[in-house]
Formats: structure tokens, C-alpha cells, sequence
């Protein structure tokens, strides 16, 4: 059955009226996302719908700021939901083909498009409007997914370097997995930031349970055991793996006048308990 239009003058006004048969055309362009349009309300209370609706009035009436803005809100909305690109890219996909459908509905009733040249300016300016939300959108969504990325890989990496006091002034740092350049700077931070707000006299870093560092990231760690000195504090060092000292002996770094070498965690923990025993 054909679709019965209100005929208006205005082609916004246009496709407000028409809303319902917007929406049906739209649905029909969208299958796989049609089915997951409640799932999407109901998980990120974004109403596809009507958002579509006001992306196509945005791009016939050229509100570029209004469009912009609305592309980055919808960007942080989806990645905040972990809603996937592929249905973002389906559904705009198909706003564009309903629009234009919509327009060829709009010129048929009204002749609105006296010659070629009118035409052809409108199907770039309409087109390039849906391009920038677009691209605008999927910016957006990259910033916060990245962001999103960046504080998690923060928080797991602070967790991963736990400073656990002992007494008043003994705490142990115990390293596990890998050392990167930029996990041994949030290593620097916390470590610093842990003897000065724990007031830690001794800090014992127990090594047994991390991989092979890289040069350059055990020369950042020299440097992070002078700030441990700086701080007034004495670093001990447990658990040196075969492999960790090897590659320090062949790139001439040294630790022994920053800080003292023990065999094991075990050892020199049940040193300081008999010492804390006297």
C-alpha cells in the first residue's frame, strides 16, 4: 500500500508532518538495527527515532553548530554504552536514504526543484552535512573510548604497584609482570608518593615476579631509587632474576650505591621481624 503524504510547504515542515511514514520508511532501510532499537533505549536511553528525525532537520534547515554538537553528544553516548559502530553506521547509512527519499517525496507533490544546477547544490550540501556528523560522531566516540582506555589502564596499573607496610617504617613493593616505560613512571609516582604520605624509612621492592626490563627502563629505575634516597628512605632489593642482572652487568648499570641487594622476599622479611622481635 502507498504511503499517503501531507502535503506542506516547507520541507521541514515536511517531514515533521510525516513523521510516521519517516519512521516506517527508516525501519525498512535499517533491518538489523530495527530489531535492536529497544535494547538501545532501554541500555543507553537514546531514542533512535527521534534522534534521526532531528538529524534530518538539522541537515535540510543547515544548522551546522546545532549538528555538531548533537554528532559529539552522540558519540560519547554510544561509546559510554559500548554500543558497537557497525549499527551507528547502518542507521546513519540509512537517515540518508530515507531523506533523500523523503525529498523526492516532497518534490513530487510540490515541483520544488525547477532545474538541474538546484538539485545538484542540494545533494552536496545535504550530503556533506550527513558526512560531518558522521565523521564528527565517530571522532567523538574514538576520544571517549580512548579515554575511557587511558583511566582504566591507569587505575589497573596503580593497583599493580601496591605499597603494603610492614611497621611505622617498613613497607614492600612487590613488581609483578611486565615493566614498560610507562608503567616504571607510575611506579616512580607511587613510590615517591607512598614514603612521603606513609613516612616509609625502608622500602623493600621484591623483583622475583616481573619479566626481563629493557635498558632504558632499568636505567629510569636507577633513577627511581635515587629518588628514594632523596626521600631519606633506604631501598632494598629482593628476588634479582638471573637474566635482569645479566642485562645490567652488559649495560653497565649498576644499583649498589642506590640501594641493598637480598636473595629473597622471604628472607629479608623474616630478617626484619626478628630485628623488630629484639
Amino acid at each position: 500500500m502507498e504511503s499517503i503524504y501531507n502535503q506542506r510547504v516547507k520541507m521541514t515542515d515536511f517531514i515533521r508532518d510525516n513523521k510516521q511514514n519517516f519512521q516506517d520508511k527508516l525501519l525498512s532501510e535499517a533491518v538489523n538495527v530495527a530489531s535492536k532499537i529497544n535494547d538501545i533505549l532501554e541500555t543507553g536511553n537514546i531514542d533512535l527515532l527521534k534522534n534521526a528525525q532531528k538529524l534530518a532537520l538539522y541537515v535540510v534547515e543547515q544548522k551546522e553548530e546545532q549538528l555538531v554538537a548533537f554528532a559529539q553528544q552522540e558519540g560519547i553516548a554510544w561509546a559510554e554504552h559500548s554500543l558497537t559502530l557497525a549499527f551507528k553506521l547502518e542507521w546513519v547509512q540509512a537517515i540518508r536514504r530515507t531523506l533523500w527519499h523523503f525529498l523526492y517525496q516532497y518534490d513530487r507533490i510540490n515541483n520544488h526543484f525547477i532545474d538541474r544546477e538546484e538539485f545538484y547544490v542540494l545533494e552536496k550540501r545535504i550530503n556533506d552535512r550527513i558526512d560531518q556528523f558522521l565523521n564528527t560522531f565517530i571522532i567523538s566516540y574514538s576520544k571517549y573510548k580512548d579515554k575511557l582506555i587511558a583511566c582504566q589502564r591507569d587505575l589497573v596499573e596503580h593497583l599493580s604497584v601496591p605499597i603494603i607496610p610492614l611497621s611505622q617504617s617498613v613497607a614492600v613493593l612487590p613488581l609483578i609482570g611486565m615493566i614498560d616505560i610507562h608503567r616504571i613512571q607510575t611506579i616512580e609516582e607511587k613510590v615517591l608518593m607512598g614514603i612521603s604520605d606513609l613516612k616509609i624509612e625502608t622500602l623493600i621492592i621484591d623483583l622475583s615476579g616481573i619479566a626481563n626490563m629493557e635498558m632504558h627502563v632499568i636505567d629510569h629505575f636507577r633513577k627511581v631509587l635515587t629518588g628514594i634516597l632523596m626521600m631519606g628512605s633506604k631501598a632494598i632489593l629482593t628476588g634479582l632474576r638471573a637474566d635482569l642482572v645479566r642485562t645490567m652487568i652488559h649495560s653497565r648499570i649498576s644499583f649498589e650505591d642506590k640501594a641493598e641487594a637480598k636473595g629473597t622476599l622471604q628472607q629479608t622479611l623474616k630478617e626484619y621481624l626478628e630485628q623488630n622481635r629484639l
